[in-house]
């Protein structure tokens, strides 16, 4: 394939490429249309990609590509790629049905064979077949796709491309997976044609044909097998499936299957019984004879585990919490109107936030405060001493006060700043010292 050899379309080409257009789209809007035609340049089989559209009441056509059978690379002029838009043709105005301008090869442009390549159909595929004898056997003509030139390459390589046309088995005809199966092995031919009813309307996959040809299994109990693999496969929160029946894979789906339930109750079935030490390489206990009975029994168990567990960790959380309160008690403080209390639970803390409406309940204070990064104090009036009013939060790392905030984080009074800075402060970060010592 040679720019220089890169011809106009011919006029009867056009003529073709118009009334197949007028057919397709008989509403003649303004969107970019693509068909392709196959020629010859310098030689070979070459596919010539033609831009369609209508402005200004006309019809226009151009080439904008060019891919050669045997060529590594592709021309291309006025045509560009965009993510977002996909292709986009410029235009010029130029009239392809009334007139045929001398082509202007500075036009052209080249990148890889797999660029500029936009779907298009291509009207006269039988040219490859009158054209070129080495193509007379490769049932081009009979199959739909309107990839011609990597079909034909794909026949030059395994001739079997043609057996799987003519069988109505066509989009198997890019498998080289399957192609090669054919070419070695001349009972897997055997084997395809007779099942080649079966193939063509069931839309198995490529694995599936493969791994029926060879375990000798049906073609429906391979391709429900390699189905459910893959759903196993991709799910990640299925990896303890996987793990556990990985040598038993097959079984395991027909029991999903005969207990009519899915993958996920049984992932959650499994993962209640891992966590109550269930022994799970015991077949009562990994195919329960009724699923949803015992599902909902080890459920429910798992769930009383757990409320335990939570108990016993709010339990030891709150100890914990209490602990701290305590060692930090000397802290607290007060004058003739406020007094400044230090927080003795979570729970105070919650109830604080949900009173004075900001965060002090939620946000990990309560963790702060048990690594001892730093404390909450309450900042309450004397006469109303269970009433939140201010709350202050105080760094044991730089003996500062980090926030200090009322109702919905507002400033408190100057009265409350002044006591708790010029008074509680200095006496604070005293009794710390005392503390640390």
């Amino acid at each position: 394939m040679k720019l220089e050899k890169i011809k106009p379309i011919p006029k009867y080409m056009v003529e073709k490429i118009r009334k197949f257009d007028l057919i397709k789209y008989p509403g003649q809007d303004g969107i970019n249309r693509y068909y392709a035609y196959l020629t010859k340049n310098d030689g070979e089989l070459v596919k010539v990609t033609v831009a369609v559209k209508n402005r200004r009441k006309k019809w226009f056509c151009k080439p904008v590509a060019v891919h050669g059978i045997h060529s590594n690379k592709c021309f291309g002029q006025d045509m560009y790629f965009y993510f977002v838009a996909g292709y986009v043709v410029k235009w010029f105005d130029e009239d392809f049905i009334q007139t045929q301008k001398p082509m202007d090869h500075d036009n052209w442009g080249y990148a890889q064979d797999r660029l500029f390549d936009p779907y298009a159909i291509v009207i006269n595929r039988e040219y490859a077949v009158q054209k070129f004898p080495e193509y007379r056997y490769s049932a081009i003509e009979k199959s739909t796709t309107q990839d011609v030139l990597k079909y034909l390459r794909l026949y030059e390589q395994f001739p079997q491309v043609e057996y799987l046309t003519k069988m109505g088995l066509g989009e198997f005809a890019f498998s080289k997976t399957i192609l090669q199966q054919l070419k070695k092995d001349k009972g897997f031919v055997k084997w395809i044609i007779q099942n080649k009813e079966n193939i063509t309307h069931q839309g198995y996959y490529v694995a599936t044909i493969l791994e029926s040809y060879k375990s000798h299994k049906p073609l429906a109990e391979t391709q429900v097998f390699l189905h459910n693999k893959k759903i196993i496969d991709k799910e990640k929160s299925y990896k303890t499936i996987k793990e556990v029946f990985k040598d038993d894979l097959e079984k395991f789906f027909a029991y999903i299957s005969t207990q009519d339930t899915s993958f996920s109750m049984y992932n959650d079935y499994l993962m209640a019984c891992i966590e109550l030490g269930i022994n799970m390489n015991e077949n009562k206990n990994r195919y329960p004879h009724d699923f949803n009975r015992w599902h909902d029994i080890r459920i429910d168990e798992y769930a009383t585990v757990k409320a335990l567990k939570e108990k016993q960790k709010q339990e030891e959380l709150f100890k914990q919490f209490a602990e701290i309160a305590k060692k930090y008690l000397p802290l607290q403080k007060s004058n003739a109107g406020y007094a400044i209390i230090i927080a003795a639970s979570p729970a105070d803390l919650i109830k604080e936030g949900e009173v004075l409406k900001h965060c002090v309940g939620r946000m990990g204070y309560d963790q702060k405060m048990l690594r001892e990064e730093s404390l909450i104090f309450f900042i309450r009036k004397k006469s109303e001493i269970e009433k939140p009013f201010v709350t202050m939060e105080y760094s044991l790392k730089t003996k500062s006060i980090l926030q200090c905030y009322a109702y919905h984080d507002t400033k408190p009074s100057d009265n409350i700043l002044n006591f708790v800075n010029k008074k509680w402060l200095p006496y604070a970060n005293r009794q710390i010292k005392k503390i640390a010592a």
